[in-house]
């Protein structure tokens, strides 16, 4: 009997993202803007599908071919043929959305492999209008994907490398040694891993590994060079006609562009993702930091690189948006105050950044993410060298935290009744606070101690200590290291840990809680839900550790677990979790939080896990921080909570996370939004009309990429 976590419940939530208002106030020329900006996004979202298994565009091509022959409501009567039920027929339209929401079939958020809950999709595909139209290349699509499509040996219940997991970004043959070597080589030539995958073969018993950058620019090869006791070769044109398609449409956007910042950062961006450079990407970046309170804000390429199992490779994402100024200007009094609040997180000033670089901080209803999921905040470019000296934005996505976090009361888990009202009350206006803090001062705070090519330093090495050892600092980051080279396989999560780490110290500051409108009892109540929510998010942690491997598949979730756990170990009943039974007569079990000891014992292990994180963060000391990290990340059925029996208990509980169904844009004289109902139909159609005058050759293309990816990405060979 296969485990229910591989299944994506046919009651799933799914939500429209309303930006009607936000779309119709812009100016016919911002419109045409958005529109192209989506555009470039979505061709680029198809990426996604290549990175994340071998066969997820397989599986994406037979869906797009099935629902644009028959729209859903149509092809229910095809499936009432082929023997389906209600139930069935349900179960394969959330498969489907579930396919397109998450670009792929295996969850945006923790990794794991989803299947489709039927026996009868291949009955349901020889039903199809598609297939009685074009049988030959309907067979030849199942028989490519229908094995993978529901297989779940254990190499591929999950994302991963080597015997971990299945991953895109490497050959089936890659380890965690290839990876990390490739990242030295890497090093030594100031390459970065963000726009590339790695393939290795044997020639002549030598390794040869092949470096794929991502670009439009198809060249057979831009450099050789023997490494060690290897040979690497450097290759443009992965993802080629789909990168050429983003920058067709950058071309056009920059036509609409507002400003020249606009203009010269679409430029850059279009250079990137030409050649395949990442200083031309960084180039557009700087752009676009400068490019202050657009009304239309978007960023695009390889961004975050929490998917990637060795922690460096960035997944594809876009997206666009609009400002929502009321919530802004909420956000730009926290950034007015940032300078005040710094000083107040728990390190030495010289572990803070020489100036605080100002942001954007605005509040976005989005129109377009692209992608594998879309998050509630974001703070970017991830180019440490330009965070630290020219800085970054950072931008909450209003209306998907309007739908997102819409709690029922029967559905929240492992709280006692009397918070659970609290918490529906309250989870909202904390959830604002939380992610203002965490994306500004969370991810916008902390300095890194460097040594560049020069041998100059940022800091003063004869003068600053190491506030936990008071000796001098011993350790920092040298020439082209970053923080995502050096820490790699936790550096996202581990960050993750910081800036929540940062958001729970600092709303205890009564500053911040009126900045977002929170006085006198209703303040308190924020400060409480925001500290429980963060101890059940802990505890709801745990259906993201594999117990097989050993390992976190979702960088927040594991980053929420150790909190759970430094807060737990703070003890003097600050923290509550027991096990019992619930009214079902299954296993359950409840958490407590003593607000009466948030504001001293909990105030006071946060500042010092907090300082700890950050000072190894500062100065390069992998060692100390993989140690402690990895030490409250561990998942133990020994001491006094048994982590094991209860992350059994919480996938008997688990409920699935919410999918989004967005709109389109289309131009018919002037610039029309095309909105889709909430369902997981709504979420197809939206998808079909998504490609309306290229979708054959787009699929053609996504296919003859599976062809050339398909023998490498599960032998190597």
């Amino acid at each position: 009997m296969v485990d229910s976590q591989y299944y994506l419940p046919n009651d799933i939530g799914i939500s429209a993202l309303d930006c009607r208002e936000a779309f119709r106030l812009l100016s016919p020329k911002e419109q045409m803007y958005a529109h192209y900006l989506s555009r470039a996004s979505w061709y680029g979202g198809l990426i996604v599908l290549i990175q994340t298994s071998p066969e997820s565009a397989n599986i994406y091509v037979l869906l797009q071919k099935m629902f644009r022959a028959q729209a859903p409501q149509q092809l229910e009567t095809a499936a009432t043929a082929a023997g389906l039920s209600a139930e069935e027929y349900q179960a394969f339209l959330v498969y489907a959305a579930g396919l397109y929401a998450n670009m792929g079939n295996y969850k945006s958020f923790g990794d794991t492999k989803f299947i489709p809950n039927l026996p009868k999709f291949k009955a349901l595909v020889w039903e199809s209008l598609a297939f009685k139209q074009s049988p030959g290349d309907m067979e030849a699509l199942w028989g490519c994907c229908c094995e993978s499509l529901y297989s779940l040996e254990d190499k591929l219940k999950q994302l991963g490398l080597g015997e971990k997991g299945i991953s895109a970004y490497f050959s089936g043959n890659c380890c965690l040694e290839d990876a990390e070597f490739a990242q030295k080589f890497l090093d030594s030539k100031n390459l970065s891993a963000y726009n590339t995958r790695l393939f290795k073969t044997e020639i002549d018993g030598k390794q040869c590994y092949e470096v794929r950058l991502a670009s439009g620019k198809n060249e057979v090869c831009c450099g050789k060079h023997e490494f060690e006791d290897a040979v690497f070769s450097v290759k443009r044109g992965d993802y080629a006609f789909l990168m050429e398609k983003v920058c067709q449409n950058l071309e056009k956007a920059k036509d609409c562009a507002a400003n020249d910042n606009q203009k010269r950062m679409l430029e850059e961006y279009i250079r990137s993702f030409t050649c395949g450079s990442v200083e031309a990407h960084k180039e557009g970046s700087r752009y676009w930091i400068k490019d202050k309170g657009p009304i239309v804000e978007s960023y695009i390429g390889f961004i975050e690189s929490y998917r990637d199992p060795f922690g460096s490779r960035g997944e594809f994402e876009g997206f666009v948006a609009v400002v929502n100024k009321a919530m802004s200007a909420r956000f730009a009094q926290l950034v007015s105050s940032a300078e005040d609040l710094l000083p107040e997180l728990p390190w030495p000033p010289a572990f803070e950044k020489d100036r605080f670089l100002k942001p954007d901080f605005t509040s976005l209803d989005v129109l377009t993410f692209a992608g594998s999921g879309i998050p509630a905040g974001i703070n970017i470019p991830n180019y440490d060298d330009i965070r630290q000296t020219e800085g970054f934005k950072n931008v909450s996505l209003g209306n998907v935290l309007a739908v997102a976090y819409a709690t029922q009361k029967d559905k929240l888990t492992f709280l006692e009744e009397n918070d659970k009202d609290l918490y529906i009350k309250w989870k909202g206006p904390s959830f604002e606070v939380q992610v203002g803090l965490h994306e500004l001062l969370g991810h916008g705070s902390g300095k890194l101690f460097v040594q560049d090519d020069k041998g100059k330093f940022n800091f003063d090495q004869t003068a600053v200590r190491n506030p936990e050892t008071g000796e001098l600092i011993s350790s920092w980051y040298k020439g082209s290291e970053t923080w995502d080279s050096k820490f790699s396989t936790i550096a996202s999560s581990y960050e993750e840990c910081r800036a929540e780490c940062v958001g729970l110290y600092l709303c205890l500051n009564k500053e911040v809680l009126s900045i977002f409108g929170n006085e006198g009892e209703d303040a308190e109540e924020v400060v409480y839900v925001n500290w429980l929510n963060m101890v059940r998010a802990g505890l709801l942690g745990l259906e993201f550790y594999t117990p097989e491997s050993k390992s976190w598949r979702q960088a927040h979730m594991q980053a929420r677990f150790v909190i759970l756990r430094v807060l737990l170990e703070a003890g003097e009943g600050l923290v509550g979790l027991k096990e019992c039974t619930g009214a079902d007569g299954r296993p359950d079990a409840v958490i407590t939080l003593d607000r009466s000891k948030t504001y001293t014992v909990g105030k006071s292990a946060i500042q010092s896990f907090l300082c700890k994180l950050q000072v190894h963060k500062s100065t390069a000391d992998v060692e100390g921080g993989r140690a402690l990290y990895e030490g409250y990340s561990a998942v133990t059925a020994d001491g006094t909570h048994n982590f094991l029996r209860l992350r059994e208990t919480v996938l008997l509980r688990k409920e699935a996370r919410k999918m989004f169904v967005q709109a389109n844009t289309k131009i018919k004289g002037s610039c029309l939004l095309v909105e889709y109902e909430g369902s997981a139909a709504g979420l197809i159609q939206s998808f079909v009309e998504r490609f309306p005058d290229d979708a054959e050759k787009v699929e053609a293309q996504l296919l003859e990429m599976t062809c050339m990816d398909s023998s490498c990405l599960e032998s190597g060979h």
